[in-house]
């Protein structure tokens, strides 16, 4: 594959190109939904002055946001530079400006090995939203969006980078954030998520308070088109009872808790430095159950940290047999430079690692499939994404297949509703959906 084929859609990311003024300008953006925030701010900047936004390929200017918060994600990043220089050296390109993770963790290494790129560029000012109409650059579909509420994080778990990358956390001014909410609001947008390094820290910086739940009030007196506001990661310690109760009572918000645990023995809490306890996650996961009915619970474990035993494995196992989570998310360590876990002993093989994240996912696979058993012959709300792209279109009726979330699924990380409908469907539309089939992690169903 070329490189200009592999990159080719303008998807996404950018900053000011020093002196690049009329030059045409391609753009894209790597790593999570936090990124891609970046990125549209960026773009909405450079619309804002005017430059000529294209795909990659028509470009003079390229500009790739990095991600560096594991090393896959570092190699990811280096191998799309490494394909953009390939680009420039075939004359194809003029500049290349790296942005974002990659160059604010590597500041000092990067120049000497990629003297191709002309500019590396790490932070930038937090991005601010404005009513201004003419401010809205998108690179998620229309019918949803990212809100991104605070940067950095609080927690400083001994096997993450954020902190170093990101610095102190900071939370972005309310009535900001409600100008952004307003502008998707007036342009209809079906599904706000509401996204950060960890959101239940929200105010603290700002206020001297959490005002994660003050914050959702506000959202929710606002919006008239909105239909579903999404919360994505909470920690565990700072779930208050408020919040739950907002969670519960508002239907625009999703019953869904983005709950990341990591694990769920004590010793190997206190090495990730994660502030909690074994009996702390099980009783706010008992009070998430029993405050909010029909509520989705998604986390996300680590498998193999140093000196992890066959024994500390199994209790995590047992964990996920007896709580049995909606959704899971498992990743293996990834030591890392900088990190406080980097230099901690008895660092595990990664064959071993790979034996327990296999053994867990599989475990995770049949507690999916009976949850997803459960659905069946009820009727569930669901936001239509995009036409099936493997099934034709019934030309008979006008109707097709299609692929769509219930609540329960977060775009670009949780599982799908297909849909079948003798009805024209668009994105962006709630439907009824009964469902008369399930598979491992999807679920299949028809509008009545």
């Amino acid at each position: 594959m070329k490189a200009e084929d592999k990159y080719k859609v303008g998807t996404l990311t950018p900053l000011e190109c020093h002196g690049e003024r009329k030059r045409t300008i391609g753009i894209l953006s790597l790593g999570c939904p936090r990124n891609l925030v970046d990125s549209e701010s960026i773009l909405n900047r450079l619309k804002l002055k005017k430059y000529p936004l294209v795909d990659i390929d028509k470009a003079d200017v390229a500009i790739v946001n990095t991600c560096a918060f594991i090393k896959d994600a570092t190699s990811e990043s280096l191998d799309a530079i490494s394909d953009l220089i390939d680009l420039k050296k075939e004359g194809k390109l003029k500049k290349i400006i790296v942005y974002g993770c990659l160059p604010q963790r590597y500041k000092g290494e990067l120049r000497d090995e990629l003297p191709e790129v002309d500019a590396f560029i790490g932070k930038i000012s937090f991005p601010v939203y404005h009513t201004n109409g003419n401010l809205r650059f998108s690179l998620t579909p229309k019918h949803y969006a990212y809100v991104k509420i605070c940067e950095g994080c609080i927690n400083n778990c001994s096997y993450c980078v954020i902190p170093k990358i990101k610095g102190k956390f900071t939370s972005l001014d309310i009535n900001s954030l409600l100008n952004k909410i307003e502008r998707f609001d007036k342009d209809k947008v079906a599904e706000v998520n509401i996204i950060g390094q960890d959101i239940t820290g929200y105010g603290i910086d700002l206020y001297g308070s959490l005002e994660l739940p003050g914050l959702l009030k506000r959202i929710v007196k606002k919006i008239k088109n909105i239909g579903w506001l999404r919360l994505l990661y909470l920690y565990p310690n700072r779930i208050s009872d408020e919040l739950l109760n907002l969670i519960k009572d508002e239907p625009r918000i999703c019953k869904y808790i983005d709950l990341p645990v990591q694990h769920i023995n004590d010793r190997i809490l206190r090495l990730m430095r994660r502030h909690t306890r074994k009996k702390d996650i099980l009783k706010v996961i008992d009070k998430i159950r029993k405050t909010i009915p029909n509520v989705g619970i998604r986390t996300s474990l680590i498998v193999g940290f140093p000196s992890e035993t066959d024994k500390e494995f199994k209790e995590l196992l047992e964990f996920i047999e007896e709580i049995k989570f909606e959704r899971l998310g498992a990743f293996m360590y990834s030591r890392e430079e900088g990190t406080p876990a980097y230099n901690f002993k008895k660092q595990v093989l990664n064959r071993i690692k790979s034996e327990r994240f296999n053994v867990l996912m599989s475990c995770q696979q049949e507690i999916s499939r009976s949850i997803n058993q459960k659905f069946l012959g009820k009727i569930l709300d669901v936001l239509i994404d995009e036409k099936d792209p493997a099934t034709p279109e019934d030309s008979d009726s006008g109707g097709g297949a299609y692929l769509g979330r219930s609540q329960y699924d977060a775009p670009e990380v949780d599982g799908l509703v297909y849909v079948s409908s003798k009805r024209e469907l668009k994105p962006g539309d709630f439907v009824k959906v009964k469902i008369n089939d399930t598979l491992e992690y999807d679920l299949v169903g028809e509008t009545p």
